[in-house]
């Protein structure tokens, strides 16, 4: 019956997963082609970079897509711990994603500032690649919120790390805005404005990426669950008065479940039954706590 129960949640989630993949996926495809567009007929070289930003935006939802559907399946012969790790993966990716796209970026920026303080000449931007910088911010202001509120529902690193793919491309179009409005506005002796706010955000972008990158890693190496979460497993355990002295207590994070491993110590005098039957109600709480999902393994020993 929990089986089923945790079946039905799967399917729930990774429907919901879909769902708010795709949305995004189909705003992101519809920016990019007005990006590139505006950006090439607007002479917008910030407008181009942002381009390039959605287009990564784009790419991340697909891995998105085709990640969560490999982790959303159960444990098998050769994953006893189920796919979990294939979603910190795909966050992985988008973090990298999100390096290179702000590196990228940053490059293409700074060459052109140093082709303008070298004596060159800047194109002037125009209007509609500022246009396509306002749609820009609000479309995707929106869809982070969206995207984030869905993802802690559901639970998901990859869609939480999408939302935020989302935030960053809409600070790099808050600071395109910027640099192209200043562009047009100031004249040709501030047409550095235009690469030099796409710089400032790249910096923005790298941010979001590394932020993203240190947990993946933390996981991927079998970091342990925070201290706080430890000592909250310890409160719990030591909530049944027939246990005590939990030791060798072993976490770490599966995707977006948890893994629990504990040694704990019972009176040697009780039958195997009577112990099987605490431990099993140790795990129905820890599993109340932290979801059905998680893998717990509970090794008894007589108290000394």
């Amino acid at each position: 019956m929990k089986m089923q129960t945790l079946d039905k949640a799967g399917i729930a989630r990774e429907r919901g997963i879909y769902r708010v993949t795709i949305v995004g996926s189909v705003v992101n495809f519809l920016l990019l082609v007005f990006k590139f567009f505006a950006g090439i007929m607007g002479h917008s070289a910030a407008m181009l970079a942002d381009a390039v930003h959605s287009l990564s935006d784009f790419v991340t939802d697909i891995i998105v897509l085709v990640f969560v559907r490999i982790s959303s399946k159960p444990q098998d012969e050769g994953h006893d711990y189920g796919h979990g790790k294939y979603e910190t993966l795909a966050t992985a990716i988008i973090g990298i994603f999100l390096l290179f796209v702000g590196f990228g970026i940053f490059w293409n920026g700074a060459s052109s500032v140093y082709l303008f303080l070298q004596g060159g000449s800047l194109p002037e931007p125009g209007m509609l690649a500022l246009a396509a910088a306002l749609v820009s911010i609000v479309s995707k202001e929106i869809l982070y919120q969206y995207t984030v509120f869905k993802g802690k529902k559901l639970n998901s690193q990859a869609v939480v790390a999408n939302a935020w793919h989302h935030r960053s491309d809409a600070l790099s179009s808050i600071g395109t805005a910027v640099g192209i409005g200043g562009a047009i506005l100031l004249g040709s002796h501030w047409r550095v404005l235009d690469p030099a706010a796409a710089v400032i955000v790249s910096f923005f972008i790298m941010k979001v990426a590394v932020g993203l990158l240190i947990p993946c890693v933390d996981e991927l190496l079998e970091k342990s669950l925070p201290a706080d979460v430890e000592e909250e497993i310890q409160e719990i355990i030591l909530s049944f008065p027939d246990v005590s002295s939990p030791h060798h207590l072993r976490t770490r994070r599966i995707g977006n479940h948890y893994a629990i491993e504990v040694h704990v110590r019972m009176d040697g005098k009780i039958t195997l039954e009577e112990a099987h039957r605490t431990a099993t109600a140790i795990e129905d709480k820890l599993k109340e706590k932290f979801g059905e999902g998680t893998h717990i393994g509970i090794h008894v020993e007589p108290t000394k």
